[in-house]
C-alpha cells in the first residue's frame, strides 16, 4: 500500500510543474501520463483539480438497447465512496465523432453535490455558462448544444480518453494546461519534488526576471540547476524506495 498523497499540496502546483516533478522520478517515459490536446479545460480560469478517477463509457448516437443496465448512473455515484479522496468523473464517449454532449449543468450539479471535484470527457460539453457558475472543473473535446440519446454503457472499467488509459482510482491533476495522471507509487512525494524543482528552476529564471542579460552567468546558472536536479533525482529515488 502506497502512502496517500496530500491532495491540497498537489493542488498548489500547475500541471506542467507536476509533469516536471514526475519526470525526476524516472518511473515512466517523458511522453507518457498526460492527455493530448483533444482534451481541454472548459473553464481555464479555475484552480487545479485533483482527485481520483471514477470511469464510465457513454453513447448518444442511438437509444440505449434493452441490454443496457439502467442502474449504471447510480452505481457510478455510489462508487465515489470507494475512493481514498474526492472523485473525478471520467467519460469515454463511444461515438466518434460525438453525437451529443456528454454533460450539462444538471449532471455537474449532481456530481458536485455528491462530492466529485471535476469531470473529464472525450466527448462534448454543453450548458457552459450554467456549469461555469458551479465552479466545477470540466474538460472536454469541444462544445455541442444537444445531448442526443445520451446514456451510460458501463462503469468502473478502464476507459480511453485523450490518448490515455484511465483506470478506476487513478489520481488525476488538471488545469488550464491539461490533465496529468500521477503514479500512485510516487504521489506522496510529488509535492516535495515540485517545491524543489521550482526552487532550482528559479536559479535560472530569477536573474532573467531581474533583466540580467549576462550570457556567461545564464549558462552557469543552467549548469547549477542541472546539477541540483541530478542530486534531487537521487534523493527522490531513496524516498520512494524507503
Amino acid at each position: 500500500m502506497h502512502a496517500l498523497p496530500d491532495l491540497a499540496a498537489l493542488q498548489r502546483f500547475d500541471s506542467p510543474t507536476i509533469c516536471n516533478a514526475i519526470e525526476l522520478f524516472e518511473v515512466r517515459p517523458r511522453t507518457a501520463g498526460y492527455m493530448n490536446r483533444e482534451i481541454a479545460a472548459c473553464f481555464p480560469e479555475l484552480p487545479p483539480m485533483v482527485g481520483y478517477a471514477v470511469t464510465t463509457t457513454f453513447c448518444s448516437s442511438q437509444p440505449a438497447g434493452a441490454d443496457i443496465d439502467p442502474g449504471v448512473s447510480s452505481r457510478l455515484i455510489s462508487s465515489f465512496a470507494d475512493l481514498p479522496g474526492p472523485a473525478v468523473v471520467v467519460f469515454q464517449d463511444l461515438d466518434d465523432p460525438p453525437a451529443g454532449a456528454t454533460f450539462g449543468d444538471g449532471m455537474c450539479l449532481t456530481y458536485k453535490t455528491f462530492g466529485a471535484v471535476g469531470l473529464i470527457t472525450s466527448g462534448a460539453a454543453r450548458d457552459i455558462d450554467n456549469v461555469r457558475a458551479l465552479h466545477f472543473p470540466c474538460f472536454s473535446n469541444g462544445v455541442m448544444s444537444g445531448h442526443g440519446y445520451c446514456h451510460f454503457e458501463e462503469t468502473v472499467i478502464p476507459v480511453e480518453v485523450g490518448g490515455l488509459t484511465i483506470r478506476p482510482g487513478d489520481l488525476l491533476h488538471g488545469d488550464c494546461n491539461g490533465v496529468v495522471t500521477i503514479p500512485a507509487e510516487i504521489a506522496a512525494a510529488v509535492p516535495y519534488a515540485c517545491e524543489q524543482y521550482l526552487k532550482y528552476e528559479a536559479l535560472v529564471l530569477d536573474p532573467l526576471r531581474a533583466g540580467r542579460a549576462d550570457l556567461a552567468e545564464h549558462q552557469q546558472n543552467i549548469q547549477e540547476m542541472q546539477a541540483r536536479l541530478a542530486e534531487l533525482k537521487i534523493e527522490l529515488k531513496s524516498m520512494i524506495e524507503s
